[in-house]
């Protein structure tokens, strides 16, 4: 074992942000593999808010025994704005050295990366980022854990909706999370055959309610009685709603509205998220005992590999070009 590996002796586990499926799978792996490594490993409940509290488990194997299947998080989680603050940081510092811990494991989105980048760079502390989101919108990774579990939850949804739809002759706009992130609606909208897709926006400007109404309205023309609007959730909220009373008032479209909501981060997680989220958490830790500092897990053309953390800060939302493209020239 190199000097790098005799450093570190105990780990702990924490989940921060949005929980998505697959997160248990990522914390089996991490403690299955420190254990087998003979590292003392710890579960920290409810993210940064927890470890500052103190929230403290040591976990042994069958700790993470029966988890694998099931969604959400056995150690639960948390958005903790305290942690933007320096002072808070130097205090989840120090609360690390007294329980002994030397180095850190976060599963979870950009912002709990940004906490984990800034207590490794302000203190020192080896840390590693497993990538834990449904919006699948880290940069530097082609995946997060938790996408295709939401995705596939999404399809499923819309598929029972579109055989409503078409019994009553209607037009659904299916709305899915998504604030910031296209990458859930565009995936749900292709999968779905879905007429049209709503990318997030801050207000109504970027929607073209006339191209809306149109393509259904050709559609009818053709023979179709029912249309599937996918619409991301976007940063203003009731924006679903928006479209559904501009299609009736103004185009006289039957249009109604199903929004989806966390339905899309709950459930069993798919063989997909259960196999990244297992290489990831075993990935994570191997590099700790390579001696990385800071890092994060990342799914690159096919392959688990380390990144430095600081590269993977940064939300992403590459899809819009492509994979409009693709949506357009399928739903005509």
């Amino acid at each position: 074992m190199s000097e790098a590996n005799k450093e570190i002796k105990s780990l702990a586990v924490l989940c921060s942000g949005g929980d998505s499926p697959g997160m248990n799978c990522a914390i089996r792996a991490v403690v299955r593999t420190a254990l087998g490594r003979g590292l003392d490993v710890y579960g920290i409940k409810r993210g940064y808010a927890g470890l500052l509290e103190g929230e403290f488990e040591k976990m042994n194997a069958s700790s993470v025994g029966n988890i694998i299947q099931h969604g959400g998080t056995i150690l639960q989680t948390s958005r903790c704005l305290d942690f933007h603050q320096a002072e808070t940081r130097k205090e989840a510092f120090h609360i690390l050295k007294r329980k002994k811990i030397d180095a850190l494991v976060v599963i979870g989105g950009n912002g709990s990366f940004n906490g984990a980048w800034e207590l490794h760079n302000e203190h020192g502390i080896p840390v590693a980022g497993i990538p834990g989101t449904i919006d699948n919108d880290i940069t530097g990774t082609d995946y997060t854990v938790g996408f295709d579990t939401a995705v596939q939850t999404a399809v499923e949804a819309v598929d029972k909706i579109r055989d409503t739809a078409s019994s009553h002759a209607r037009t659904f706009i299916v709305e899915v999370m998504g604030r910031k992130s296209s990458a859930i609606a565009l995936h749900v909208g292709v999968c779905t055959g879905a007429e049209n897709i709503i990318l997030p926006t801050k207000d109504d400007s970027d929607i073209d309610f006339a191209a809306i109404a149109g393509d259904i309205q050709r559609g009818i023309k053709r023979g179709k009685n029912s249309s599937i609007i996918i619409a991301a959730e976007g940063e203003t909220p009731g924006v679903s709603h928006r479209i559904q009373t501009v299609l009736r008032d103004e185009y006289k479209i039957d249009a109604h509205v199903c929004i989806l909501g966390h339905i899309q981060r709950g459930g069993n997680p798919s063989s997909l998220d259960r196999f990244l989220a297992s290489r990831m958490g075993w990935v994570a830790v191997d590099g700790l005992l390579n001696g990385e500092k800071a890092f994060a897990t990342c799914f690159i053309k096919g392959e688990v590999e380390t990144l430095a953390l600081d590269k993977c800060l940064e939300k992403r939302n590459e899809y819009r070009p492509y994979y409009e493209g693709l949506a357009k020239a399928l739903s005509i």
